[in-house]
């Protein structure tokens, strides 16, 4: 699933070809796509229709467009907003109007204006999709409402260091689990996590209750190294299913330190980096820099 590097990829794609244009048409090709906006197809096009799109917005993982009323000034904030969840393979393109439509083209969205491009919504596997929700009152950024409880991510100017390391000395649990955690920090994936954690030598079993301030202060500089390193490259891509605005993959997983390397050696001290099943899914790390923590003495 895509993290904040690939979202933001996203976004920016967007900002460039679609902010500030007009809604012509929307056609719903599979009702699939927009099962999250309970009332249909049909409204979800009227609904949309007249709009024009205001700048392209994102929360961690999370990406919608502000939908602002054409004959109003474009400063007031948004009162709905269309929130896309890219799922597993999810994809937003621009594509020009006679282009041959993709295999899995589920949303056409038309524009009243003489660009000569529309924006799709192409998802192989269905797990994504799009949705129109109320905008929070009064925010500036038209946050759909039903993302309201996600927390910042770690690039946002907003993010609260101090709250994030109070909260992980607060809970009881292990500093992998925490950086999936998005009511805590959004944005950081699997892949992500990883990467960060071995640049901070930290074991992902550790437990948040020990990480000193320095500490975790040194681990949230890592998880944004990470994440602007990858976004320099485009993102993360292991097949053509990610893929930005313009159908093109991102360079990042060439330059990956601990996700997927299982028995190559660790690019620090050399010894064979492992996997470990975790929750579902994998955790790559060094067993030499990442040393697990000791298990907690019993009382007699």
């Amino acid at each position: 699933m895509p993290e904040l590097p690939e979202v933001e990829v996203v976004r920016r794609g967007l900002d460039r070809w679609v902010r500030g244009r007009t809604v012509d048409a929307v056609e719903v090709l599979h009702p699939r796509a927009i099962r999250r906006h309970v009332a249909g197809p049909a409204d979800f096009a009227a609904r949309l229709t007249g709009h024009r799109i205001g700048e392209p917005r994102r929360r961690g993982k999370y990406l919608w467009l502000p939908m602002e009323n054409a004959g109003r000034p474009a400063e007031r904030a948004a009162e709905i907003s269309v929130l896309a969840h890219l799922g597993m393979s999810g994809q937003l393109l621009v594509q020009p109007h006679d282009a041959a439509d993709e295999k899995h083209l589920r949303v056409r969205v038309r524009f009243a204006d003489a660009a000569g491009t529309e924006l799709r919504f192409v998802d192989q596997r269905t797990f994504g999709g799009l949705s129109l929700h109320d905008a929070v009152p009064g925010d500036p950024d038209g946050l759909p409402d039903v993302i309201a409880h996600i927390a910042r991510d770690p690039l946002d100017p907003a993010f609260d260091e101090a709250a994030f390391h109070a909260a992980l000395r607060r809970r009881r649990t292990t500093v992998k689990r925490a950086l999936l955690d998005q009511s805590l920090i959004s944005g950081v994936g699997n892949i992500y996590a990883d990467e960060a954690l071995w640049r901070a030598r930290l074991h992902y079993e550790r437990p948040t209750a020990t990480l000193t301030r320095p500490r975790s202060a040194e681990l949230l500089g890592h998880v944004r190294e990470v994440m602007n390193a990858a976004l320099a490259v485009g993102g993360t891509s292991f097949d053509s299913l990610y893929v930005n605005v313009n159908g093109e993959s991102g360079y990042f997983d060439r330059s990956l330190d601990a996700y997927g390397r299982e028995d190559e050696p660790c690019r620090r001290c050399g010894t064979a980096m492992r996997r470990r099943p975790w929750m579902n899914r994998s955790s790559y790390f060094c067993p030499r820099c990442q040393r697990p923590p000791r298990p907690a003495a019993v009382r007699p």
